[in-house]
Parts: structure tokens; sequence; C-alpha cells
């Protein structure tokens, strides 16, 4: 790749959010506001490297979309109504003003955000439209990051766009009265993303870094965008205080490092630091209760102690009872209750999951059961949890790490 290549790529990163926004609030379309965006990305590709990239490249990219959108309402005979009022708003004669990407921008974003996001869509499209709208990510890269067909991605994107324009989903923010109920559905999203990058459901590699960075990214620009909401700032401290630990996670060969077991001089401080500033704020505008914000206390409660032995774990079981209860979050609460009062009050209540529908293919159920039943010498029964979780797991790198655990307890 060519440096003009590489720096139309990080140009495109930079700025495809704030491009597709602000043609969105012109055209009330986001999938033509892409496709006009994606033609802007064609024309520089074009025409930098022999031209050179221009001195406000963002501006140049705005002002050659518009030209773009200029002949797309001259070739839709539907609208022709709206033609002279697109044309002259959009004329092309006009100077460029290098500030045009600042005008209205964080409305503008925050309604990309709740739009990408917006309930009518399912989950996993809501995901492939915020990494593609937001997050500048290719489809080749958004179908690689979750392990799934370039084509299977696109068809989502491409029924996503279709289903924003056939429900007339308006490109607004939600008002105040609405954004607290529209709101979890982003925050969803974002989270999904992050947890997709922490720890990878498939594949080859536990991890997947760039994910976490996306996520993050998202989360922080919401943040800015939404500063009075605590549960962006709760979901923000979480992300972070999480992240800190990536370093310590793998093994130099990519083997997984459980959390016990890390060494914790390796913990980013700064995000973690980061991390904790976040929350605060989150706790300041009265959300220390919200479920992001207690998530991130539980981090918080980790990233305090210097050791493993020193973690307050009567303080994250009492965290876990503030959370809303979920098989998944009794589960956890099983977890921290064995480490403070010991293993057997933890089997109890796995125990009490094992007939719950909704984990009985999820592989940490006997991998955590199996940790608890070797904790208490019953090391066969223990060996059985640990190669049922392997048998469950689709990610390579966790179903080695549980197959060795049950190798290790072979009689």
């Amino acid at each position: 790749m060519t440096d003009v290549h590489r720096t139309i790529d990080a140009v495109w990163r930079i700025e495809s959010a704030k491009l597709i926004a602000g043609l969105a609030r012109i055209v009330r379309d986001v999938g033509i506001a892409e496709e006009l965006a994606q033609d802007a990305l064609l024309a520089a590709l074009e025409r930098w490297p022999k031209s050179g990239v221009p001195q406000n490249p963002g501006a140049w990219l705005m002002a050659t979309a518009k030209h773009r959108a200029i002949d797309h309402f001259r070739r839709n005979k539907r609208i022709e109504r709206k033609h002279e009022e697109l044309v002259r708003q959009l004329d092309p004669h006009q100077p460029v003003d290098v500030t045009m990407l600042d005008d209205d921008i964080g409305d503008n974003l925050l309604s990309l955000v709740f739009t990408a996001c917006h309930p009518v869509l399912s989950t996993e499209a809501r995901a492939a439209m915020t990494l593609r709208l937001l997050g500048g990510l290719t489809t080749d890269e958004i179908a690689r990051a979750f392990l799934v067909s370039e084509p299977t991605i696109a068809q989502r994107i491409v029924r996503a766009k279709r289903t924003l324009a056939e429900k007339q989903v308006p490109f607004e923010a939600p008002r105040k009265a609405e954004l607290a109920a529209r709101l979890p559905s982003v925050l969803e999203v974002i989270l999904l993303i992050f947890n997709e990058g922490y720890t990878a459901t498939a594949g080859d590699s536990w991890m997947r870094p760039a994910l976490c960075e996306d996520a993050i990214r998202l989360g922080r620009i919401l943040a800015e965008l939404v500063p009075e909401e605590p549960e962006v700032h709760g979901l923000v401290a979480l992300m972070e205080i999480q992240a800190s630990r990536a370093a310590a996670r793998l093994s130099r060969t990519g083997e997984p490092i459980l959390l016990l077991d890390q060494n914790r001089a390796l913990w980013d401080q700064l995000l973690i630091r980061r991390g904790f500033a976040a929350l605060a704020r989150a706790e300041k505008l009265g959300g220390a209760t919200g479920p992001y914000a207690t998530q991130a206390a539980i981090a918080a409660c980790h990233a305090r102690a210097l050791t493993a032995d020193a973690t307050d774990w009567p303080r994250i079981v009492e965290l876990y009872n503030q959370l809303p209860p979920s098989p998944v979050v009794e589960l956890n609460r099983a977890v921290a209750v064995s480490m403070a009062f010991g293993p057997a009050a933890g089997l109890a209540l796995i125990d009490s999951l094992l007939e719950e529908p909704s984990l009985r293919n999820y592989h940490l159920l006997p991998s955590v059961r199996g940790d608890l039943l070797n904790k208490l010498g019953r090391h066969s029964e223990a060996r059985e949890e640990f190669l049922k979780a392997a048998a469950q797991t689709r990610n390579a790198r966790e179903r080695e790490l549980l197959l060795t655990r049950a190798e290790a307890l072979e009689p």
C-alpha cells in the first residue's frame, strides 16, 4: 500500500462517520448517505494519488459527496419537487467551507448512532451497521471480526438499510423523553462489539483487540454526545478497565491466561485511571447503581487489587446482588461467592442453574462447575465438566485450555 493510500485509509476511518452523518441529515436516508460517502472515497482513491492529499481532506470528501448528491436527486424523478431546493442547498459553485464538517456535527453523529442502533433492526444488524457507519470498517473487516462470510455481512447491511427505509425511520436523535428508552439499544450494541473483541466466541484467537478499540472509541464518542447520561460513562468505564488487562490475558504463543493467574504488572494503568474517572463521572451523575456502572465497579475491585488474593470478593458479591437478575449474572455471582465463602457455596449456586434452558449449551457453566469441583477434590467429576465445556466452546484457544485442564486430571 502506498503512503497516499495509507493516508486515505486513515482519513476515512476518522472522517467517515461525520461524513455519513452530515449527508444523512441532508438526504434523510442512511443508505443513500453511505453510498454518496463511498462515491467520494472512490473519487479520492482515484484523484489523490495524482493530485496529492488536499489540505482539508474531510471537507474535500464532503464537497465531492454533495456533488454526487446533486446528481442523485437529478436522476430521481420521484423527488423532482425537491430538486430546486436541494440544488440550492448543495450548490457546488459555493466555496468549500473548511469547517463544514463541524456544522451540527454533534447532532448529526448522535442521529447516526441512534439510527444505526434502531430497535427495528436485529442485534446482529445493529452491530454490523454501527461498525460500518460509525467505525468505518469495510464489509470484509466486519465479516472477519465476527467470523462469518462477507456475503452474509453484506446481506445483513443491505437488509438493515432496506428496513430503515421501509419503516421510514427518521434520521434524528430521539427527544429527551425518548432517549432513556432508546439508549439501552445503543449501549447493548457497543458492549456486544467489545465483548466479541475481548473474548471471541469462535475462531483461532481468544481476543480481537481491534474490536475492543472500536467499541471503546464509539463509547467515548457517545459519552461526548450525551454527557449527562450516567450509564454511558458506566459503559466506558467498564470497557476501559476490562481492556486494561489485554496484555496479561494471553501468553506469548496466544494461550489464554485466566484472571487469577495474570501478571497484574502488565495491566495498563492509563486505561485503569481513565476507567476510574469515567466511573466517578457516572456516580456523580447519580448512576452508581445502573447495570453498566455496577459492572464497572466490579471490574474496579479487580483493578484495585495488587494481587488476586487481595481482591475484595465480598464487595464483588454485594455488587452482583445489585444487578438485574439473569442466569449469566447468577453464574458470575456464583464465582464471586466461591471466592468469598468457599467453593462449596459457589457450587450450590451453580447446581441450581443446571436445568436453566438458556445455559444448556453455554460452555462457561460446565467450565466454572469443573473448576469448583476440582477445588473440592472431586477430580473425576471436574474432568468430565472440562471435557463437556471443551465440546461446547467454538473458540479453538479456549478449547485447548479446557482440554489441557481435563488432561491434568486424568487418573
